[in-house]
This record gives C-alpha cells, sequence and structure tokens, in this order.
C-alpha cells in the first residue's frame, strides 16, 4: 500500500512527520515542485521522497492537506482517481483570516469528492492542531483520538487500520454528510478537542 501527501504545509508536515516516525514510506508533493521540499525530506528522513503531484496522485492512499482555495487548481488534471483513497485532512476556512466558506448546507468532504471523482473519499486528519497531530499520539497514558468518517466501508477499515499504525485511536463517525459535519472545522463539534482513549 503506497502512501503520498499532497500539501506540505503545517498539517501536511505533521501528517509526514508521524507517518516518518512510524518508519511508513510514503512520498510528499507541493505546488512550488520537488525541490522546494529537499530540505523537509532531509529532516524528515530515510522515509520520505519529494515527488511531483501528478505521481503522488498515483499513490494507493493520498492524503490530501490543501488551502481551501487552492483545491481545485491542486486536483486539477490529476485523474482519473480509479478507487484509489483521498484522506481529505482540509477544512473550508480561507487563510489566513479563517473566514469559514459558504458550502450550501453541504458538508467540506461532499465538495472535496466532487473535485475528485472515483476516488473514495475518508474526511480524517483534520480536526486536531498540527502541532497535537505532529505529537506523539501515546499520551496521558492512552491514546490520542482521530474521527474518521466516509461512504466507502472498505476504504474506512484501510484508513482505520492506518491510523491505528500510526499509534492514534480511530473512532469512525460513519458517513461523510454525517460524520463528516461533525469533525470539520468550522462548524462541526468535535474539531480541535484533544481527547485521549484509555484501555
Amino acid at each position: 500500500m503506497t502512501l503520498s501527501i499532497i500539501g506540505a504545509g503545517a498539517i501536511g508536515t505533521a501528517i509526514a512527520q508521524r507517518l516518518a516516525a512510524a518508519g511508513l514510506d510514503f512520498s510528499i508533493a507541493n505546488s512550488r515542485g520537488p525541490e522546494s521540499l529537499t530540505a523537509l525530506v532531509r529532516d524528515l528522513g530515510p522515509h520520505a521522497s519529494a515527488v511531483t503531484t501528478r505521481e503522488a496522485a498515483q499513490a494507493d492512499i493520498v492524503f490530501l492537506a490543501v488551502n481551501w482555495s487552492r483545491l481545485p487548481e491542486a486536483l486539477k488534471d490529476l485523474g482519473p482517481w480509479d478507487g484509489r483513497i483521498i484522506i481529505d485532512a482540509n477544512n473550508a476556512i480561507e487563510a489566513p483570516s479563517f473566514t469559514a466558506v459558504d458550502l450550501g448546507n453541504r458538508a467540506s468532504s461532499e465538495v472535496v469528492s466532487d473535485l475528485v471523482p472515483g476516488a473514495r473519499v475518508v474526511k480524517a486528519f483534520n480536526h486536531l492542531q498540527a502541532a497535537l497531530l505532529a505529537s506523539d499520539p501515546q499520551t496521558e497514558g492512552g491514546r490520542r483520538v482521530l474521527f474518521y468518517s466516509g461512504d466507502d466501508t472498505r476504504a474506512k477499515a484501510e484508513v482505520g487500520k492506518l491510523i491505528e499504525r500510526l499509534g492514534f485511536a480511530g473512532i469512525d463517525l460513519g458517513t461523510l454528510a454525517g460524520g463528516g459535519r461533525l469533525a470539520q472545522f468550522p462548524g462541526g463539534p468535535l474539531p480541535v478537542h484533544n481527547l485521549v482513549r484509555f484501555g
């Protein structure tokens, strides 16, 4: 199972740090090209490699961590997705003002799904601040909780296994329209809470 990240900002880098800490090989891409990621990849260690966004889009599981307004351009011409899993780690806010985007009463991951036709979208890794996401998930005698949701049961199972392998405690919230709305920021009641599961 190949892994990649599209987006090398705070959340994309935090995800990369957790993958590297778990000893998982992955690639990372951004809009400026692989050369701009040389220092980051060096810091991440031997499990990381810098690639183009087109190359990153070919992975079995693709983490998507791009500023909301840049998503259409970032995903342009990257398909077909052919059933690959997209982990939507985005939030519908305009940076740097953190202004909420009007989604017309849709869950943000439903909007993302429209941008990646043929992909299996799972909402995850979006509800924690980057510093918490990057830190050791083994904390306070338990494991930090990561919520995830999606409409494809098998895709959710794969993401759930990955979350557990990274050391987090995964909690399945259900569908994109239901669970995705609970974990999205702004609007959902679950983001930013640093929850720990014991046992």
